[in-house]
């Protein structure tokens, strides 16, 4: 099972063969970093409001709501906080991500057809 050695030595020497990027790959890599970080930054603001959005309304009701007060456990309470804090990152960081490569994309559509 697994790789034949001559074939492994064969993959290895091709992999450390000097490559020189193209400058267009490093500005695509650079670009893809600013878009994730920014996918970052923007998701970790809507679930840090998602949070306290979800928390005030969950802690006050599980002390007012009587059955929220009988069957609401500080588990149930941090899985509700949490799941909204989570899927409002993971949406927010998605859309965010992708408005960002799309608008690399369309520059280097234009960048493109400027320099034909």
């Amino acid at each position: 099972m697994g790789i034949p050695s001559d074939l492994r030595d064969l993959w290895v020497e091709r992999r450390n063969a000097p490559v020189i990027p193209s400058p267009a790959e490093e500005r695509k890599i650079s670009n893809a970093k600013l878009c994730t970080q920014e996918g970052v930054r923007a998701g970790f603001k809507n679930a840090s409001i998602a949070c306290v959005a979800s928390a005030v309304p969950t802690l006050v009701a599980v002390r007012v709501v009587p059955w929220a007060k009988a069957n609401l456990n500080y588990t149930a309470q941090a899985l509700i906080i949490s799941a909204a804090s989570i899927a409002a990152y993971f949406i927010t960081a998605d859309k965010t991500i992708l408005e960002c490569a799309r608008r690399n994309s369309q520059l280097e559509h234009a960048l493109r057809r400027q320099g034909s």
